[in-house]
């Protein structure tokens, strides 16, 4: 029999459809090996979109089963979902220990937690907040099993670490280049976006940042601003406002250079080898930024909603300009090593280990 993958993830405005998209990718990666995967989901409206197993970025059914848990956080898994499951993947920014211990006797995963609640997990994805970049010697053998520097353990729980489990869907990796892309002098073509549902209107600030360099002859590209809140003022020439991109993965190589917040756009970007100047959206987000730009990843301007966009704007202006080429050229070499799109292979490959170990 197929052993379920139970995905527990959470969409709202705060955290936005990110963990979903993380889930689409996993469960494909999980059923590759055979398995079989169930995304349960609590959230607002978005939520129900994808409870009633519609995609939530494109009018297409999802390609595994669901199941809508309604509005609560820590709302349990419904008693037969949970006795087919084999493993759980909790996957939603906030969670507890109660809540954890309340999922077996699955065997329980947790995905990015900076508290001690994964204690009461098995095994615990820490992609970002430990450090992105961690080597694959020495390894040392522990137990009669090789331990390479990015595992160790938290109380009972093995820790995996680093952006060797970064996911995004496979279309970037298809989209990946085969050789690293050269950057241009000064970036053309800009893509702005903080997420489908931009809970502090960075797009707006954003906006008004460009829009002020712009006006100071600074900088002549062409931007496109993601906005689902719209924006207030016209557009500046070479600006375009739209409140959605459909198959927005596949738009990103399009652009020169994307201005995001954390999450799966950016990690994509950095796969596809698309520079990214990033804010934070929160501090806690700001620490999973601080990590990938201590790496070289990404180019950071600090937590968005606390912003001095004067600060923003000359960094900005250098960034976009020829002044920032070189930078940007790194940035790319560097994004694209820590980011190389197997992730989600490696995420499913650990978790049906996980599924397999006796109880």
């Amino acid at each position: 029999m197929s052993p379920l993958l139970i995905l527990r993830v959470h969409a709202d405005l705060r955290l936005g459809l990110g963990h979903v998209a993380r889930a689409i990718a996993l469960q494909e990666a999980w059923r590759a090996l055979g398995g079989e995967a169930c995304i349960a989901v609590s959230g607002d409206d978005r939520a129900r979109r994808v409870g009633g197993g519609t995609h939530p970025f494109l009018d297409q059914p999802l390609p595994c089963a669901t199941h809508d848990l309604g509005t609560d956080l820590y709302a349990p898994l419904p008693a037969d979902l949970k006795a087919r499951g084999a493993v759980v993947l909790v996957d939603q920014w906030d969670t507890t220990a109660a809540f954890l211990q309340g999922l077996r006797p699955l065997k329980v995963a947790v995905m990015e937690d900076d508290t001690d609640a994964h204690e009461s997990a098995d095994l615990l994805f820490q992609p970002y907040l430990e450090g992105v970049r961690w080597p694959d010697h020495p390894v040392k053998v522990m137990d009669g099993r090789k331990v390479r520097p990015f595992e160790t353990m938290s109380g009972a729980c093995r820790v995996v670490r680093g952006s060797l489990f970064i996911t995004v869907d496979k279309t970037a990796l298809e989209l990946r280049p085969k050789r690293m892309p050269l950057q241009p002098l000064a970036v053309h073509k800009l893509l702005v976006t903080f997420g489908g549902s931009d809970g502090p209107n960075l797009a707006q600030k954003a906006f008004d940042t460009l829009a002020r360099l712009a006006a100071e002859d600074r900088w002549r590209g062409a931007c496109t601003v993601l906005a689902p809140n719209g924006i207030q003022g016209d557009p500046f020439p070479g600006c375009t406002v739209v409140r959605g991109l459909p198959a927005l993965t596949r738009r990103i190589p399009d652009f020169d250079a994307i201005w995001c917040s954390a999450g799966v756009t950016l990690a994509e970007a950095l796969c596809m080898g698309v520079p990214a100047a990033v804010w934070g959206q929160n501090e806690r987000q700001h620490t999973i930024l601080s990590d990938l730009a201590m790496a070289n990843g990404c180019f950071d301007l600090g937590v968005g909603p606390e912003a001095d966009l004067a600060i923003v704007r000359e960094a900005l202006a250098q960034w976009l300009g020829p002044e920032g080429q070189d930078n940007r050229q790194e940035q790319v070499r560097d994004g694209m090593a820590l980011v190389d799109g197997m992730a989600a292979s490696r995420v499913a490959q650990e978790l049906w280990r996980l599924a397999e170990r006796p109880a």
